[in-house]
């Protein structure tokens, strides 16, 4: 199949028209079979609210999760159109009286279901007052089993883990940095769970300045697509990548039947031997 990772701007909206039109032209542009839209790239929507509302964390939060319904049509039209898979923007969602992080995964068929973010960043515990949702989802598509970490769930091997064992095959990680130091953290997440579940790694990220709101001022990052360097992948473990900051697609296709391959004759075997851990202790 064919994976496209978007290195995604944050752009001011006038109407929902204009989203729409935004990612209709996303969607035109790659012929992939499954599309990644980044952490938090939904918070573009903030602006429909006005500079004052798309200004203030707690304002901005409610405006976007207000046109939730209106981006799950979308995703849905486009998905049915374009006859391809799309992981959608992550963004707020209220079922209770803080949002939590979400990203849901769409199909040509329909909507195919949700991962909610698992742990929190110190800015969403401590400034945005964003709230974990604790459980993780293993989605069996036409493409492959498919997992979902976003952004720093992605630095957890606990979390990647649990859902190899649950039998995903590939590992989506929306991602929103505002630092290159952030970047890497959530880049060197992604490697490392591609190389201990000898799986593919998806990063999409936010890319770029955005005044007019502080909740995503900065965004710094590159998309990519990542392997484990055990022989049935590039030696780099990078199987495809963009340039830094540079809004656009990365495409690759994939193989999944090499991660079977992997797993069981790889150079190495990581994920076989992962149990291994247990019987050591400290001397």
């Amino acid at each position: 199949m064919k994976i496209a990772a978007a290195a995604y701007p944050i752009d001011w909206l006038e109407d929902f028209a204009a989203y729409e039109a935004k990612l209709s032209r996303w969607v035109r542009e790659t012929d992939a079979d499954l599309l990644v839209f980044p952490e938090y790239a939904a918070m573009e929507l903030a602006s429909l609210g006005g500079r004052e509302v798309a200004g203030d964390l707690e304002a901005s939060l409610h405006e976007v999760a207000r046109h939730w319904p209106a981006v799950e049509a979308l995703h849905l039209r486009l998905a049915a159109g374009a006859g391809c898979h799309i992981l959608g923007a992550s963004g707020p969602v209220f079922e209770g009286a803080r949002p939590v992080n979400r990203a849901v995964l769409y199909g040509p068929e329909g909507r195919i279901g949700h991962q909610d973010k698992q742990i929190m960043t110190r800015f969403e515990r401590e400034d945005w007052d964003v709230t974990g949702a604790p459980g993780l989802r293993l989605f069996d598509t036409a493409l492959g089993r498919i997992g979902v970490l976003i952004c720093y769930d992605s630095e957890f091997p606990l979390l990647g883990r649990q859902l190899a064992e649950a039998g995903a095959e590939l590992l989506l990680v929306p991602s929103c940095t505002d630092t290159v130091a952030g970047f890497n953290r959530v880049r060197i997440g992604a490697m490392a769970r591609a190389l201990e579940s000898q799986c593919v790694v998806v990063q999409a990220p936010t890319v770029g300045p955005c005044e007019w709101m502080p909740a995503l001022d900065e965004n710094r990052g590159r998309a990519a697509i990542y392997g484990p360097p055990d022989g049935f992948w590039p030696e780099t473990g990078i199987i495809a990548e963009g340039p830094m900051d540079a809004p656009g697609w990365v495409t690759v296709e994939v193989d999944l039947a090499r991660v079977r391959q992997s797993r069981k004759d790889g150079a190495v075997l990581p994920f076989a031997h992962w149990p291994e851990q247990a019987a050591s202790r400290m001397l």
